[in-house]
Parts: C-alpha cells; sequence; structure tokens
C-alpha cells in the first residue's frame, strides 16, 4: 500500500517558531503588561471626566488631562489629611489587639464547649476538643493570612518590589494620560494596521469598550465609598467606635473586589466583635448581611451592573482567574476587561449572527410561504381543470 506524506509547509513551521518566541517576549514583559492593562482601565475610567472638563469649560484636552489629576490628587490628599492619622491609629491598635481577641475568641469556643457537655474526655467521639477549635481558628487565620500574602506575593512577583511598584503607578498615570490626551490618533493608528472592513469594525467598538470599562472602575469605587461610610456609622452605633474607622475603610478597600472582597472585609469586624458580646457580633453580622444585600440588589444593579452586563459568573471566573495570574492587582483590573470584551463579542459575534439568523429565518418564511400559495394555485387550477372536464 502506498502511503501518503503530507508535507509540512515551512510558513506553519515559521507561524509556530514566532508564537513560541512571542509567548516567551510576552512573560518577559509581563510587568509591562500589567501596567499596560491598569493604564488602560484607569483611562477609561477618567475618559469622560476630560471629555466633560473639555466640552463644559472648553479646555484642550491635554489641559482637562492634567486639571482631572490634579483634582484626583487633591481628593486622595484631602482625605488622607482628614482620615489618614485616625485610621493608622487605629490600625495599629487593631493590630496590638488582635492576638487578644483570637485567645478571646478560643475561650469563648472552650465556654460553649462546656455549656453543651462536651468535656475532654468524651470530646473526640461526641464533637471535637476544644483545642481543636483553637486549632481551627488559628487555621482560617492563617489560611486567610496566607491567601492574601499569597495574592500580594504575585502581585510584587510581578511587578517586582516596592520601588517598582510605586514607578509603576508613576508609569499607570502617565501612559493614561497620553491614552487620553491623544486617544483620536492612537486610535486611528491602532486601527490603520486592519484590514478594511475591520479597522472600522474596530474603530467603532472603542467608544463602547471604554464606557463599559470606565463605567465599571467608577461603580466601584461610588459602591465601595458607600459602603465604607455606612460601616464605619453602624460599627459606630453598635459600639466598635475605637475601630470603626479603619475597619470601613478596610471594608471599602476590599470592596472594590468583586465577590471576594466583601467577605474579606467582614473579616476583621466580626473578630473584634466576638470578644465584646454575643449580641453585639450578632448586629454587626446582620449590618454586614444588610449592607451586602443592599449592594447586591439596589447598589450594583444601579451604578455597576447597568455598566458591565455580564453575567455574574464570568465575573467571579475573572476575579479567581486574575487574582490567581496576576495577585490583588488581577482581582481588580481583570473583571473590567471581561466587560470590554463581552463588548466585542457582542458587537462583532452575537449581534452580526444574530442579524443573519433573523434574515435567514424570514427567507425560509418567506420561501415557505411562496411555496404554500403556489400550492394552493396549483391546487385551485387542478380543481378548475377538472370541473372543466366535467
Amino acid at each position: 500500500m502506498s502511503q501518503k506524506h503530507y508535507p509540512i509547509a515551512l510558513v506553519n513551521i515559521v507561524l509556530v517558531v514566532a508564537t513560541f518566541f512571542l509567548v516567551i517576549l510576552l512573560w518577559q514583559l509581563r510587568s509591562l503588561l500589567l501596567i499596560l492593562m491598569v493604564a488602560i482601565v484607569f483611562a477609561s475610567a477618567i475618559a469622560p471626566i476630560v471629555e466633560a472638563a473639555e466640552k463644559r469649560l472648553h479646555l484642550p484636552r491635554w489641559l482637562g488631562v492634567i486639571v482631572v489629576y490634579l483634582g484626583l490628587i487633591a481628593v486622595l490628599i484631602g482625605a488622607g489629611l482628614i482620615i489618614g492619622p485616625s485610621v493608622a491609629v487605629q490600625i495599629q491598635r487593631l493590630a496590638n489587639k488582635l492576638p487578644g481577641y483570637l485567645d478571646s475568641l478560643g475561650t469563648l469556643a472552650e465556654n460553649f464547649a462546656a455549656r453543651i457537655g462536651i468535656t475532654e474526655a468524651d470530646s473526640i467521639e461526641k464533637f471535637f476538643e476544644t483545642q481543636d477549635i483553637q486549632a481551627l481558628v488559628n487555621w482560617l487565620f492563617r489560611s486567610t493570612q496566607r491567601v492574601l500574602s499569597r495574592s500580594f506575593g504575585v502581585t510584587f512577583g510581578v511587578l517586582g518590589g516596592v520601588v517598582n511598584i510605586f514607578l509603576g503607578l508613576i508609569l499607570v498615570l502617565i501612559t493614561s494620560g497620553y491614552m487620553v490626551a491623544g486617544s483620536k490618533s492612537l486610535i486611528e493608528g491602532l486601527v490603520s494596521l486592519f484590514p478594511y472592513p475591520w479597522n472600522e469594525r474596530l474603530a467603532a467598538q472603542v467608544t463602547p469598550i471604554s464606557r463599559r470599562m470606565g463605567g465599571y472602575i467608577q461603580g466601584r469605587v461610588v459602591v465601595s465609598a458607600i459602603l465604607g461610610v455606612a460601616i464605619t456609622a453602624g460599627l459606630g452605633i453598635l459600639g466598635l467606635s475605637e475601630f470603626a474607622l479603619a475597619l470601613g475603610v478596610i471594608a471599602a478597600f476590599t470592596n472594590l473586589i468583586p465577590f471576594i472582597g466583601p467577605v474579606l472585609g467582614a473579616i476583621p469586624a466580626l473578630i473584634v466583635a466576638i470578644p465584646q458580646s454575643g449580641f453585639t457580633f450578632l448586629w454587626v453580622l446582620l449590618l454586614f448581611v444588610i449592607i451586602q444585600n443592599v449592594e447586591t440588589y439596589v447598589l450594583d444593579p444601579l451604578l455597576v451592573g447597568s455598566s458591565v452586563r455580564v453575567h455574574p459568573l464570568y465575573q467571579l471566573l475573572g476575579v479567581l482567574g486574575g487574582t490567581q495570574v496576576l495577585g490583588i492587582v488581577g482581582a481588580i483590573v481583570v473583571p473590567p476587561w471581561v466587560a470590554g470584551i463581552a463588548v466585542l463579542l457582542e458587537n462583532l459575534y452575537l449581534a452580526p449572527k444574530l442579524e443573519a439568523e433573523a434574515i435567514l429565518t424570514t427567507n425560509l418564511n418567506s420561501l415557505n410561504s411562496d411555496r404554500e400559495r403556489d400550492s394552493a394555485n396549483s391546487g385551485i387550477e387542478n380543481s378548475d381543470k377538472t370541473k372543466i372536464d366535467r
């Protein structure tokens, strides 16, 4: 039997080798790619503000970027001067008292075990030993600490230390400013690399992608700020005023991370509330449950969900994948990218697909109607012919 030979084209070999080296190059440039991803998200967030300044104040676009940057810096400095010292003092005090809170938690677990009749002799058979409760609490605390440490470790591993993170932040601001100031020429130059009609199609997607990515970040920041104020006020009313501001700030920052962030923000407050009293713990737990339900069913649909329009499962996968690959920064940056990619899928694939299916369905219905009409006319003609023959 003759064997068929399928020669491998030289072009395919070149493509495989080029792809391999491209992957290696991208991996070596991963820190730069992360900075670019953050810069694009930040540029999308400030673009509407710059456009408003350009239209209402009649400022040049580059000057609008500078004004927006100065405004953001002023807000951050003002917030730091107003609440920064109190937050730093409360966080330091919380860190010092946290081991005592954990010991109190272990004591409460021991008392609870004694009340329900679990003794050291029969604890293994009946339920679990008191020391196991303390070990479980310590394990949960250490596990949470390891998860956070690993997330920050991945981020530091990608960016390369505190100094590089600071330099990366400056590079993000500069790159975002250039993107917003020269967006028109930048977009025209990028889409010109693609053949017609893809250049026009891609150029038309820039605005909706930017709006959805920027709307996500803007909504997330506003929701987090509202929740931070609400949690601070609620904890102060419930008797945790000693740490209310610090716990509110922690909850606001962690809430920037969808799904996982609210849980991480509630853990410190619950640890502080447990040694106070059982009622205080229940009230704090109820406070976080109410606030999270308000966020889920009121704030997110109004401020975030209307701009993202991505299924929560895909957002959750984006958070988990971003945390796994890029650390804590990825958990914040990847979800808006998921929203932006969803725009491309909707406008360049799903919309043409649905339009083509609608046209095909219309043509088939029209064809079926023509066939039924022809069949009916043929039946009438045969009937008339039969009458004539008779």
